[in-house]
């Protein structure tokens, strides 16, 4: 049977987005909405394409937000099937974004597609927010659609990004939320000297390795009903010339938070300074937030969303806040409803990435029956 979902993933496969290059991903999309009567807005900042998209003229808008640039590849070499050339086999469509998240984008498309065919004088706005900046450094994409919308005075109601949220079955997992990331490179400043010596120098690493235990073992919170506790990670330490006779001058260290509504970027800092402060230490530093945490408990969309999974597929859905950040981080601090449904995530950013042909139709449904739900009733 004809798939019209599969024919547009294999086509926006073909193209070889790396990110924050489209490679005319989005151009393909834009023809297929406008066809069916969305007014465009191409949004380009600095080196990265976006869109935003909307059909309707007045009533709550759902947002389809996504992102059509993927990872590299890395050697072609290791690939069974090379990456931008879509490969069917055994049931699965293989190909770099076959699974994140160009599947979920052509499931938009042509769910909408569908949806309007059937229902060309439905209520509400359909809207779509596309970047190529999400896996880069995500600061000339959604976030800078966000702040385009905000000036339009265009807030949506609803919002379905179209990240891999499923675990084993498509539809099995509904992000409704992501915790907050916020990460931090630490200087300890020291005194340089040798090793024989030491009353002569200042030692950063032993100076600030009871300040690091601390953080390791101070537990920040206990989490709430939809996030687990916040977490801290050490993820490098760097200090020393490379020769065993010399005490370094400087120790370096990287760590990140990724953290629930139980609390704030804010706190954390404070709290972090607190406990370095104690310990003495002269240190600098340079805090960066990739995102605030946000939930969507319940609503509209949640409910919508529920529903349309357990009636295409037979599931119930789980709702989890599991995972990385994702650019909803950027959209919800709107007051829009955000939840997250896509294909299976076991192959991302891997090699011979690949997503379940049949699950590219059964992500149409649910994104069309939802559609019904919000516009139709």
């Amino acid at each position: 049977m004809h798939s019209a979902t599969l024919e547009l993933t294999k086509q926006l496969i073909s193209r070889s987005s790396v990110t924050p290059d489209d490679k005319g991903c989005q151009q393909l999309m834009i023809e297929r909405l406008e066809a069916i009567g969305f007014v465009i807005e191409h949004l380009r900042f600095d080196d990265v394409d976006n869109f935003w998209a909307v059909r309707g003229q007045s009533g709550p808008i759902l947002c389809f937000a996504g992102h059509t640039d993927v990872v590299p590849t890395g050697p072609e070499s290791d690939w069974t099937h090379l990456p931008f050339e879509p490969t069917e086999q055994d049931g699965q469509l293989y190909g770099r974004g076959a699974a994140d998240m160009k599947g979920s984008l052509a499931a938009m498309v042509v769910a909408v597609e569908q949806f309007v065919a059937e229902h060309p004088n439905h209520s509400g706005r359909i809207a779509f927010l596309i970047t190529s900046d999400e896996e880069g450094i995500a600061s000339n994409g959604t976030v800078k659609v966000v702040e385009w919308l905000q000036e339009q005075g265009i807030t949506p109601e609803y919002c379905l990004v179209g990240e891999p949220s499923s675990t084993a079955r498509c539809g099995d997992v509904i992000k409704n939320g992501r915790r907050g990331s916020l990460g931090c490179v630490m200087r300890v400043k020291g005194k340089q000297g040798h090793v024989a010596y030491p009353h002569l120098a200042s030692n950063p690493i032993h100076s600030a390795a009871p300040a690091l235990t601390e953080l390791v073992a101070e537990v920040w919170d206990a989490g709430n009903e939809f996030f687990p506790a916040t977490s801290f990670q050490i993820s490098n330490i760097n200090g020393g010339t490379g020769a065993t006779n010399v005490i370094p001058g400087e120790l370096q260290v990287t760590f990140n938070f990724r953290f629930s509504t139980a609390l704030t970027d804010q706190i954390l800092r404070e709290r972090t300074e607190a406990i370095l402060d104690k310990h003495g230490l002269d240190y600098e530093l340079d805090w960066k937030l990739s995102g605030q945490a946000f939930l969507t408990a319940e609503g509209a969309l949640v409910e919508a969303a529920v529903a349309s999974i357990l009636e295409v597929t037979g599931i119930e859905t789980e709702l989890s806040t599991a995972g990385g950040t994702s650019d909803g981080r950027f959209i919800a601090p709107m007051g829009t409803q955000v939840v997250e449904i896509g294909p299976v995530n076991a192959t991302i950013h891997q090699v011979d990435e690949n997503v379940n042909i049949a699950d590219l139709d059964i992500l149409t449904s649910i994104y069309q029956r939802l559609l019904a739900k919000l516009f139709t009733q």
